[in-house]
């Protein structure tokens, strides 16, 4: 480490720390801004970035509140990497090489359990809420505090998995099939894939394994009418069209213009010519309702916390809050309850989040399932299975875990729409 790029991070921090936009949003606008600043001094400052922001509960504790920018990186090198400390002479002063020495030394095991887990307080208080024991949030917790890898889903409209793996591997980059997408591949590293040739020729996305696993529970087919309902930037609307051969009809609803946007260079690659990107106005757009009952799958990737993705975006910890969720939560139900009428009878429903809080996943089905008795629950794991895929799951809902699965932390539960016929209302309980 050199002057410059301690200089250049304390100038990143000072940006980042405030949480008003997404940490890798201002990094990039500040390598932009900077062009003197190599390649090795690029990768060092990103990678010091998102380690503070991933182990940055613990350097609050260890630091104490009145400390600033400087001993939260005095901390995170010393008590964090535990570097030679000979490498932060120059850097910084005596009595802070002094402070760093005391802090190498600590023992983690003496903090509270949601300072052991880096996680916010209250979301350990939601985790344990749901039944997860402390061992289980500090394994969870711990896991989190990892680098994600690079995942990428093979377009197989256009290329067959195998064939992209061997194309990536003879330009020199490692990669392997994923345990378990079959569309997967897994890059350990982190190449520059977007000036490619197979990227720009539309051959392969990058896409978590988790993110897959979700397109693949809707059972879209060929010819089908399918409906991806909060799409965003489109990496499941790509799956989707995939998994349909580019027939039938599949609907991107949006109520960002902007997301919308991103996902027409991305269609333009993929070679797909049943997509329709639809902007709503809110899930109870008119669009909506004429096309309610006519869907043969429809997938409800709903707003949330994020907290099942921190490998990748650290700072969601301290851009998120018990109060925030409270209020996507009731958004989320909403959501749900007004995809649900697109569905056509036999039909699927799917409802997935990136987060982990029992809240915004099994909570939210849950309440669903009581006020629709025309829905019904499918176990994923038999959906799975039929799929040939074994993946290690609790209950008949999938919750995707990184130190058990090595994906972000997924949800999903599937529903099918029941005849009228089959369902059951249970009475009302006499007063």
């Amino acid at each position: 480490m050199n002057r410059t790029q301690f200089d250049s991070l304390l100038d990143v921090l000072h940006q980042v720390l405030p949480f008003t936009a997404p940490s890798d949003v201002i990094l990039s606008r500040y390598f932009r801004d900077e062009r003197q600043l190599g390649a090795r001094d690029r990768a060092f400052i990103a990678e010091t970035v998102f380690g503070l922001l991933r182990h940055l509960p613990r350097i609050e504790w260890l630091t104490g509140e009145k400390a600033g920018v400087v001993e939260w990186l005095l901390a995170y090198f010393s008590a964090v990497e535990k570097r030679n400390l000979k490498e932060l002479v120059g850097i910084f002063d005596e009595k802070r090489i002094e402070q760093a020495k005391q802090w190498k030394g600590v023992d983690w095991s003496t903090a509270p359990l949601h300072v052991q887990a880096a996680l916010p307080a209250w979301a350990v208080e939601q985790l344990q809420a749901g039944g997860m024991s402390d061992a289980a949030v500090l394994e969870l917790g711990q896991s989190l505090l990892t680098a994600a890898p690079l995942d990428l889903r093979a377009n197989t409209l256009k290329m067959k998995r195998e064939a992209v793996a061997a194309e990536l591997t003879a330009s020199g980059i490692e990669i392997k099939p994923m345990a378990y997408s079959p569309w997967g591949l897994r890059i350990n590293s982190k190449p520059a894939l977007n000036k490619h040739p197979l990227f720009l020729a539309g051959a392969f996305e990058v896409q978590d394994e988790g993110s897959q696993l979700l397109a693949l529970l809707t059972g879209a087919k060929r010819g089908q009418m399918v409906a991806d309902f909060c799409a965003g930037a489109g990496g499941k609307t790509l799956a989707l069209g995939a998994m349909m051969g580019s027939t039938g009809r599949l609907y991107a609803f949006d109520i960002s213009e902007k997301r919308l946007a991103n996902l027409k260079p991305r269609l333009a690659r993929s070679g797909l010519s049943n997509v329709q990107p639809q902007l709503i106005a809110s899930e109870n757009d008119q669009k909506i309702k004429r096309l309610a009952g006519k869907m043969d799958a429809v997938l409800v990737d709903a707003p949330c916390s994020g907290l099942g993705t921190l490998r990748r975006n650290p700072d969601l910890k301290y851009r998120q809050s018990a109060a925030g969720v409270l209020e996507l939560n009731a958004k989320q139900a909403s959501i749900l309850a007004s995809a649900a009428r697109l569905v056509k009878t036999g039909g699927r429903l799917v409802y997935a989040t990136c987060s982990i809080l029992p809240s915004e996943n099994a909570a939210i089905v849950d309440a669903f399932l009581t006020a629709h008795p025309d829905f019904q629950l499918v176990d994923v794991r038999e959906l799975l299975a039929k799929e040939k895929i074994e993946l290690p799951l609790d209950g008949e809902m999938l919750q995707l875990l990184p130190q058990k699965h090595g994906m972000d932390g997924f949800f999903a539960a599937v529903m099918t729409r029941l005849p009228k016929a089959a369902v059951v209302v249970e009475p009302a309980a006499a007063e």
